[in-house]
Formats: C-alpha cells, structure tokens, sequence
C-alpha cells in the first residue's frame, strides 16, 4: 500500500520537481535509500539467495517515477502524533473498506509460490 501511495503521488506531478517524500515504511524507504530496490531490478528481480524479489509490480514504475523526478525519502514513526501521517493512517483505512475496489493486477498470489495446505499432504 505504501508503495503505491508513493506511486499515486508521483504521478500526479506534471512536471519534474524535487520531492520530500514522508514514509512510516521502512520497507518503502530504506529500500529506495539504500539501493535495494535499484539492486534488485538491476539483478532482475532477484534477492540472491533470497530468491525473487517482492512487488516488483510496483518497484518498476517507482524507480522510473523517481528518475524523472528529485525524490528524498524520509522515515517518520507510525501512530506517533504526526499529523500528516495520522490523516494518510485514517484516509487508507477509509479507503480499504471501499466495496468498488479494483483489482490488484499485479499481484502474485501466494500459489505461484505453492505454499503446501492441508490438502497437500
């Protein structure tokens, strides 16, 4: 979800701009601050041994959003009084309960990975 916040919000520039981008996900920033997410697009969406890489659906259009774009990602505590993040907390959950929500193109479900049931056994 955080990741496509960042996605939306970039999109909706129009033209190029210098961005401060405010995040309760460390999976979202320090993946873009530290290189993951470029590391593992330059490795085709592999970890190493770690196997593939996750969201890779949404990692791609991030990267190319952020080439066109000047974007500093900062980390802030969750559910700590920051006022931003608390209405962005409030407005996703909103959202989520929405009945018309389109479908997640993109994701992967778990089967591709097969993850045995109890019916597997």
């Amino acid at each position: 979800m955080e990741i496509m916040a960042a996605i939306v919000g970039l999109r909706a520039l129009e033209t190029r701009s210098a961005v401060k981008l405010y995040s309760d996900s460390r999976y979202l920033v320090e993946s873009m601050t530290k290189g993951w997410a470029q590391q593992w697009r330059a490795n085709r969406w592999i970890r190493g041994k770690r196997g593939k890489a996750l969201n890779s659906d949404l990692w791609e259009p991030l990267l190319d959003l952020c080439a066109q774009h000047e974007v500093e990602f900062i980390w802030v505590k969750g559910h700590q009084g920051n006022t931003e993040n608390e209405r962005c907390d409030r407005l996703s959950m909103q959202a989520a309960q929405r009945p018309d929500l389109p479908a997640d193109t993109g994701y992967e479900p778990e089967d591709e990975l097969h993850t045995p049931s109890l019916f597997d056994l």
